[in-house]
């Protein structure tokens, strides 16, 4: 039987006089009703790792020489560093936990919303919009760079050598600072007549200097990536490589020895006590089923820094219980919404 929100047009044209009954899913089963998966929590984990690269300046040799500026690296690098990692629960159909709402007489037929994947999310009612994160890698692009040739006079383009371009580039950066000396303190030969005319030449003056300074100091780009991975817990985790990461080549495959490990640690509390086999055998699951959602600490760690650490509910690690059929007679109209993520009841609400 095909899955999805097609559960709406089926259960408005039944009639009035059925009934809702609850029943395990059968592969290939023939029958009238709507079939759902409770679902099972998943997590999201979003890395966001900054990327800086250093590029140094054509003239970085003469920095010291011609603007008395040390330490000057001559050597491109590439650095990565972790800023953030957040954690999305998200709910996932459990392949192994589907049910069957059916329709017989004598009891009103519930309205029912499923996500599109066939959890179920609403009886009788709608539920609120929710948005999964995007699970594909993305980038913020680096500020686009100045270029300081747009700045660079005829002479020091005409010059013969890098030597003689880094002296007449620097002497113009001399220029341009003398030149904003006078304005603001009101000794140029052509003053502003207001007050936004002066900020506007200033800072043109400062774009040529900063653009003309990188041909000696260098660039600096820092650009932000986010990686995300997909964790389905089904048990404990003792500290598993969740990914590796190195500061020359970013995050990396758990199984890349070129990085760091980062660790993920889960761990059940057991909130919900498991039914013992004989209470398994008597329980009957004669109604709408859902889930009871238990808790989990969860942390992602390396070495002794901490990432991440939190306690969040789960589908898995709870148990299933019933809604009678009783809330859905004729007499009773019940209105329930589910956790899509952890199949847990968020709302309840039953008019006589």
């Amino acid at each position: 039987m095909r899955i999805g929100l097609f559960a709406f047009a089926l259960l408005l044209s039944l009639s009035a006089n059925a009934q809702t009954r609850v029943s395990n899913y059968a592969p290939g089963q023939n029958e009238e009703g709507v079939t759902y998966f409770l679902p099972q929590t998943v997590l999201h984990i979003t890395v966001t790792a900054e990327k800086t690269t250093f590029v140094p300046g054509d003239f970085c040799r003469y920095a010291e020489k011609y603007l008395r500026l040390k330490g000057v690296s001559s050597k491109a690098d590439e650095a990565w560093d972790i800023k953030d990692i957040e954690v999305t629960p998200v709910g996932e159909p459990n392949k192994e936990q589907a049910f069957t709402i059916e329709l017989r007489d004598k009891t009103v037929a519930p309205l029912v919303e499923l996500t599109p994947d066939g959890v179920l999310k609403a009886i009788n009612t709608h539920s609120p919009q929710s948005n999964n994160p995007d699970e594909s890698e993305s980038t913020q692009p680096a500020a686009p760079l100045i270029n300081p040739r747009d700045y660079m006079t005829e002479e020091i383009l005409m010059a013969g050598s890098t030597a003689k371009m880094a002296e007449l580039t620097a002497k113009e950066i001399y220029n341009i600072r003398e030149s904003k000396n006078s304005l603001t303190r009101g000794q140029a030969d052509f003053m502003p007549t207001d007050g936004e005319s002066l900020k506007i030449m200033l800072a043109n003056l400062d774009k040529q200097e900063k653009a003309l300074m990188q041909l000696f100091t260098g660039t600096t780009v820092k650009e932000t990536r986010k990686f995300t991975l997909t964790l389905t817990p089904t048990g404990n985790i003792d500290r598993k490589v969740l990914f590796r990461f190195s500061q020359k080549l970013g995050v990396v495959g758990a199984n890349n020895l070129a990085g760091e490990p980062i660790y993920v640690s889960l761990e059940n509390m057991n909130t919900v006590p498991a039914p013992t086999p004989d209470e398994k055998a008597k329980k009957k699951l004669d109604g709408v089923v859902y889930a009871v959602p238990g808790k989990a600490r969860v942390s992602i760690t390396k070495g002794k820094k901490e990432y991440y650490k939190a306690e969040l509910p789960f589908a898995q690690f709870g148990n299933k219980e019933t809604l009678s059929r009783k809330l859905f007679d004729k007499k009773t109209t019940t209105q329930v919404i589910f956790d899509s993520t952890t199949g847990g009841i968020l709302k309840i609400a039953a008019e006589e």
